[in-house]
């Protein structure tokens, strides 16, 4: 199953109009947990700053989502916008021939591209840069898109580089100290996020977010750590697998029909124009009681000759099957308009308002996709049918009376006199996570090892035990060692603190 090409079962079973997690769909509006104001960020900073700006993320972050949106919400006549791709063509001679293409500039070289900015300056219009895929430059490219964004007394242009994270100490490197480039890193979606951007995509596929349940919603978000191009394909999988299981269970129970509904509708009106006309075949035959051709005059018909013929021949009537909607071009403007959702293709232009603080209309933006074939459905496909085996269920853990059982040294709360006690109030830690129950706090701290704590606080009038990592000198240190930190503990967005505050709620706990 492709991006452009959904599975008729697939669709068919959820009732929806399109694939809703696929990478193209008819039509797309920006999602603006996490992203608007990162959008309003990059408006604010193209107008003000004088450096090179860099959007990092991890795969799936929605660099390119965020890019296409940037591009959508400029106005087109004071801004022209020069997109470039450092995919396959990452030495400094490729990138410079595409900004020189995109500007109009017959030699692909710096000066020449400079003077033409400075020539749109006159005009009133700036220009943007924007490099996708950048991590895949050579270091050679990414001095070059340095130099451009440093400009000359002829012209700057805005250069934006959205890349994954390993781009940036390449970038220091070349940087040597200097401060020339601002970095904008992109967060993950909250789990209550993740719900809000799952139900937006199912309502443009026609359908609601009670399509998933409460746990899968969860798992979804577990395995996706909130990155929207992960929830993507986390909840496409869910879906599929929930279908399969449905239709399992269906055929265990007794014989099941696994045709699509436009095709059985189909077999159906045949099969009643069939029986129709046999019907009619057999009314025709025990009315005529003797030969008819006795009874012809001379260039005559018989009338219940003319009136069996066709009784004979009577024919179903023509089935036409929906192929599926092409997309519908939408305009940008300033208000959400009721649209299908997600990818991108390129968009018409904002009003000219368009600034940095006036970004918040991105939360609207509607982006026109690219066409779409659809191939044709075949009228009977095999379908296969897939027994799914759940999976054993996962141990409960129970909590267990802090007297009753000895706590292992990995896990042990704090006291008088605790770990937690023997710290200075000035230095710094990570605080991971809070739980309700005490052995949840054990478990994660078992399972991470010696540099992990947890204590006791109190939290809207119930206990809450949450769990530490590592004792820092200062906030710089701990955030640092927060980026080294595996991917799963970082997903719940750990943040530094002192000892000092921790040591009064514990007391206060007490």
């Amino acid at each position: 199953m492709t991006s452009l090409h959904a599975d008729e079962a697939f669709l068919d079973h959820y009732q929806f109009t399109h694939d809703p997690f696929a990478s193209r769909v008819p039509g797309f509006k920006f999602f603006p947990a996490q992203r608007k104001p990162v959008l309003g960020q990059l408006h604010h900073l193209a107008r003000y700053s004088q450096l090179l700006l860099v959007v990092s993320g991890p795969d799936g972050s929605g660099k390119t989502l965020l890019r296409q949106a940037l591009v959508a919400s400029t106005n087109k006549q004071a801004v022209q916008s020069v997109v470039v791709s450092a995919k396959g063509a990452s030495d400094p001679a490729s990138i410079l021939r595409q900004v020189a293409q995109g500007l109009q500039v017959q030699r692909p070289e710096l000066p020449g591209i400079l003077a033409q900015v400075g020539q749109l300056a006159l005009t009133g219009q700036e220009v943007y840069v924007l490099v996708d895929d950048a991590e895949d430059l050579s270091d050679a490219a990414l001095s070059s898109l340095l130099s451009l964004a440093a400009g000359s007394a002829e012209g700057r242009p805005h250069v934006f580089l959205f890349a994954e994270t390993q781009l940036l100490p390449r970038l220091e490197h070349l940087a040597a100290g200097e401060e020339c480039f601002h970095v904008i890193e992109l967060q993950p979606y909250s789990e209550e996020e993740t719900r809000e951007y799952l139900a937006q995509r199912l309502e443009g596929a026609a359908q609601g977010i009670e399509v998933l349940s409460d746990d899968q919603i969860a798992d979804i978000y577990e395995q996706s750590a909130g990155w929207p191009g992960l929830i993507n394909q986390a909840a496409r999988e869910s879906l599929i697998e929930a279908m399969l299981a449905q239709r399992g269970a269906a055929s265990r129970g007794g014989f099941s029909f696994s045709l699509p509904r436009k095709h059985l509708l189909a077999l159906c009106v045949v099969a009643i124009g069939v029986m129709a006309a046999w019907f009619m075949q057999g009314r025709v035959d025990k009315d005529v009681a003797v030969p008819v051709i006795a009874q012809l005059p001379l260039g005559g018909v018989a009338p219940s000759a003319v009136a069996a013929q066709p009784a004979t021949a009577a024919v179903a009537p023509a089935i036409q099957f929906d192929g599926a909607s092409q997309p519908l071009p939408l305009p940008l403007v300033g208000e959400a308009q009721p649209v299908i959702r997600e990818p991108l293709a390129q968009a018409a232009g904002m009003s000219g308002a368009e600034e940095a603080e006036g970004a918040s209309g991105a939360a609207d933006i509607a982006i026109e996709p690219a066409s779409v074939e659809v191939a044709s459905v075949p009228v009977a496909p095999v379908v296969v049918e897939v027994e799914k085996v759940a999976p054993p269920a996962a141990p409960v853990l129970k909590p267990v009376a802090p007297k009753a059982v000895a706590v292992s040294a990995l896990a042990k709360p704090v006291v008088a006199g605790g770990w937690y006690a023997t710290q200075a109030g000035s230095r710094f830690t990570l605080q991971i996570l809070g739980a309700r129950l005490e052995s949840a706090a054990q478990a994660f701290v078992k399972a991470h090892g010696a540099d992990y704590h947890y204590f006791k606080k109190q939290h809207q009038g119930k206990p809450l035990y949450v769990v530490t990592y590592g004792s820092f000198s200062s906030r710089d240190a701990a955030q640092a060692a927060l980026r080294a930190l595996p991917a799963k503990v970082q997903a719940g967005k750990p943040w530094p603190r002192n000892f000092a505050g921790i040591q009064q709620e514990i007391a206060q706990a007490r």
